[in-house]
């Protein structure tokens, strides 16, 4: 079956955005954007949350941009012909790849586990993950932790009180001290 995976990049407090709305603190280097490339690879198709989708729209024209390196050029070639299901109630249109939800989130992922295919179902944007997350829906967590404390936000984990037991699959630390986090979810 297709796993349900949660990836962002956090802040050691736990936000993905700043009270702000900044989200700077996590710039790319060479070995954690890699990093990204390679999990890009894992997903047969990606949700999103409005805000994240309207964010991730430069991609889908990235590669008319000459002044990025090579590996913007391969995450851009990756990211445009992926599939794309947004979730939003005030978007009427969208473009590229990507497709408008037709029905609620645990429909969606039951539909899309069905269909063949061995990649992923990636979940973007904090505030949908929090509601896969409460309809268990998740089945594993990818957090890049950046060495920063931005106080307050918008946080990776959904507050809510119900207790997720987690396993360690996999940790890695790379060069610009920002450590990455990858749990399944025990059931």
């Amino acid at each position: 079956m297709r796993s349900v995976t949660y990836s962002m990049n956090v802040s050691l407090d736990g936000y993905v955005v700043g009270p702000d709305g900044d989200f700077g603190w996590g710039a790319r280097d060479a070995e954690t954007f890699r990093s990204w490339i390679d999990e890009i690879r894992e997903v047969d198709v990606h949700l999103l949350g409005r805000r994240l989708y309207e964010t991730m729209l430069y991609w889908e024209t990235a590669d008319q941009d000459p002044s990025l390196d090579e590996a913007m050029l391969e995450w851009a070639a990756l990211w445009k012909p992926l599939p794309k299901v947004v979730f939003s109630t005030t978007l009427s249109t969208v473009q590229g790849q990507a497709r408008l939800a037709s029905g609620g989130l645990t429909e969606e992922i039951e539909r899309l586990r069905a269909e063949p295919g061995e990649g992923d179902i990636a979940i973007g944007g904090a505030a949908l993950a929090a509601e896969a997350a409460a309809l268990d829906l998740i089945d594993e967590y990818r957090a890049r932790v950046y060495p920063v404390l931005v106080g307050g936000g918008i946080p990776f984990f959904p507050r809510r009180e119900r207790r997720v037991d987690l396993e360690l699959v996999e940790t890695r630390t790379f060069s610009s001290r920002v450590v990455h986090l990858r749990y399944r979810v025990t059931r």
